[in-house]
């Protein structure tokens, strides 16, 4: 059984299936719904509901509060439909952006390598090429857990090519969908992803200098973005600011530094937040933030910038580069967020992540 759900103000009237929430419908369909945690914590997929039924699902009394319930809001990731629904969403147009469904994809792991000692690489064959956007990422099923997003870390050619794709994972602790990836995934193992999903892309129309700012293992998007934008002969100025702990986290730290090389438009900056004083690192030292606003000079007006990292970094970068002439409208990051993120502080000046 199916129903009719109308998105406006698109005017789209797609098929939703019994028990499918509304975002996966309309992503399955390439209408992009903005959403952030998929699990009904952070309240970033709230839509009208105009007409029809819903079942509001596992949402999160404090995503959607029981006024707004009233007020005929719900959240697109976790509502089904009751019968044919009419909803309304605050959809901005991107013109950067690629309408590219999401879709399903049988994968073989095929190798498994140590990036750094909580770092691993895992390299999944798919079944068939994946069509995607550098800078967006993934769910992967993990047996017993459920359902992880992690960005493809690398270029989309590469990815089709190769029908492969790279996926970087840091140990959590505490965490049982890195834990399991860590010590148990084998490689010939199948598992399922599902994909693409995300904004998080180059707004490369607005031909402005690029500035990214990662951190952790926050690198995978960055990667992927500069390496399809260079290998595309791409002329704008690109900065990658990168920050770990130690050198022995810093990884694909050579690659950068052989493509800043091999292209006079990009510049590479590693910075070690920890490293110990009077040691031979000759890079930069402190935090991500910290780096950038050196390197800078603590004006940062006439970029693009897109940070990637664990969320206090991207507080710290976001109230940096405001600080130092660069807003709102100018600042992209990942939106996709783990529970814990999802309930995490987040800076009220800034509404788009």
């Amino acid at each position: 059984m199916s129903y009719q759900l109308t998105i406006e103000p698109l005017g789209a009237t797609i098929e939703v299936e019994e028990g499918q929430t509304v975002l996966d419908a309309a992503l399955r369909q390439g209408i992009y719904l903005p959403h952030a945690c998929g699990h009904g914590l952070c309240g970033t997929c709230k839509v009208q509901v105009c007409g029809g039924e819903v079942d509001h699902g596992a949402a999160n009394p404090f995503a959607l509060m029981d006024f707004e319930r009233d007020e005929g809001k719900t959240l697109a990731c976790c509502c089904t439909l009751q019968s044919d629904v009419t909803i309304e969403a605050d959809i901005e147009e991107e013109p950067d952006a690629r309408v590219i469904p999401v879709r399903d994809f049988a994968a073989t792991v095929r190798r498994i390598e140590d990036l750094t000692p909580t770092i691993k690489a895992i390299h999944l064959q798919l079944d068939k090429a994946i069509d995607f956007q550098a800078g967006q990422y993934v769910q992967l099923e993990i047996p017993g857990v459920g359902s992880r997003a992690f960005s493809i870390a690398n270029h989309p050619a590469d990815v089709n090519a190769m029908k492969s794709i790279e996926l970087n994972v840091r140990k959590l602790p505490g965490g049982a969908g890195t834990t399991w990836l860590h010590e148990q995934l084998k490689p010939g193992e199948r598992l399922s992803v599902a994909g693409p999903y995300g904004r998080f892309f180059v707004r490369e129309s607005a031909k402005r200098p690029l500035l990214f700012m990662a951190g952790g293992s926050g690198l995978s998007s960055p990667r992927s973005m500069i390496t399809d934008l260079l290998a595309r002969g791409c002329n704008l100025p690109i900065t990658l600011v990168y920050g770990q702990r130690s050198r022995e986290e810093l990884y694909y730290d050579a690659e950068f530094r052989e493509l800043a090389a091999q292209h006079p438009n990009f510049t590479y900056v590693p910075a070690l937040s920890h490293e110990p004083e009077g040691s031979d690192w000759t890079g930069a030292r402190g935090f991500v933030h910290e780096a950038a606003k050196a390197h800078f000079g603590g004006n940062f007006a006439g970029r693009k910038a897109y940070l990637c990292g664990p969320p206090p970094m991207i507080e710290a970068c976001i109230t940096t580069l405001m600080q130092g002439r660069l807003f709102e409208r100018d600042i992209y990051t990942e939106k996709f967020l783990s529970a814990a993120d999802a309930q995490a502080t987040r800076s009220p000046l800034f509404q788009r992540v």
